[in-house]
């Protein structure tokens, strides 16, 4: 006689813990496949990235700073809603996985000018002004309304230093946050950009007056890091896909030497 609640046909203990063991096996065989392919995706889109040309800073003299006289570098930027004939704008390097655009530029694309490939020198006060010719967004987080990293917490707009903008008023941000190798020295810089009104009206080259942003900020020792737009313009994920993600537009590097 059987034990209530049992049946001869039902497979044993044993057998269903080792249908459940390869069901297993072979769900976190399909995530490791996925994790692999996401992760090859990332290191050829890197690979095939084309690095614009290096734009060094100019160094222009020494300045006092709070960790006392230091060799003082400049470096100009400009920030572009388009390309047009009197700013070409980056060169793209093709397509990549889930953009469809060509090898030509697409003509909606914002960027940063001349480059986004930018060399500073070690151990030095570093200067940047930003000509930001673009239209506002609404920043996702708010955090990148705020200025973060340079040497008084302030940077200077249109000739007034403040702490932080609008979020609805930020066109784009730069950012410079890679979590430093045992090797160099850590480094975080964030600025919002702020937007030209939409009532501005465009000037000769094609382009509204721009606003001016001015900021400071030390580096440390020799290192290498990156930098990028954190108000998401793009397209896929929560909008950090095409654009935010493409060096020579919204994503660059920092070469500290």
């Amino acid at each position: 006689m059987l034990a209530k609640g049992t049946n001869d046909n039902e497979p044993s203990f044993e057998s269903k813990l080792s249908g459940g063991g390869k069901r297993a096996a072979l769900t976190v065989f399909t995530v490791l496949i996925g994790v692999l392919v996401v992760a090859g995706s990332v290191l050829f889109l890197g690979k095939n990235q084309q690095e614009p040309a290096v734009l060094a800073a100019t160094v222009i003299g020494t300045a006092s700073t709070p960790q006392g006289e230091l060799p003082h570098a400049t470096v100009e930027l400009s920030i572009y809603p388009n390309p047009s004939t009197s700013v070409p704008g980056p060169v793209p390097v093709g397509s990549r996985i889930g953009d469809p655009r060509s090898a030509n530029a697409p003509s909606g694309w914002p960027f940063y000018w001349p480059s986004t490939s930018l060399q500073l020198p070690a151990n030095s006060l570093i200067t940047i002004t930003v000509k930001q010719y673009d239209g506002s967004t609404t920043v996702w987080n708010n955090y990148f309304a705020k200025v973060h990293g340079t040497v008084d917490g302030t940077a200077i707009y249109n000739g007034k230093a403040q702490k932080e903008i609008e979020p609805d008023n930020v066109a784009h941000t730069f950012t410079i946050h890679q979590f430093a190798e045992v090797t160099q020295d850590g480094f975080f810089v964030s600025v919002p950009m702020l937007a030209v009104p939409s009532t501005a009206k465009d000037e000769a080259n094609g382009y509204p007056k721009p606003q001016e942003i001015t900021f400071s900020f030390i580096t440390g020792g020799p290192g290498e890091y990156v930098w990028n737009c954190e108000d998401p313009c793009g397209n896929g994920y929560v909008d950090f896909g095409g654009v935010m993600s493409e060096r020579g537009w919204m994503s660059g590097t920092v070469t500290v030497v």
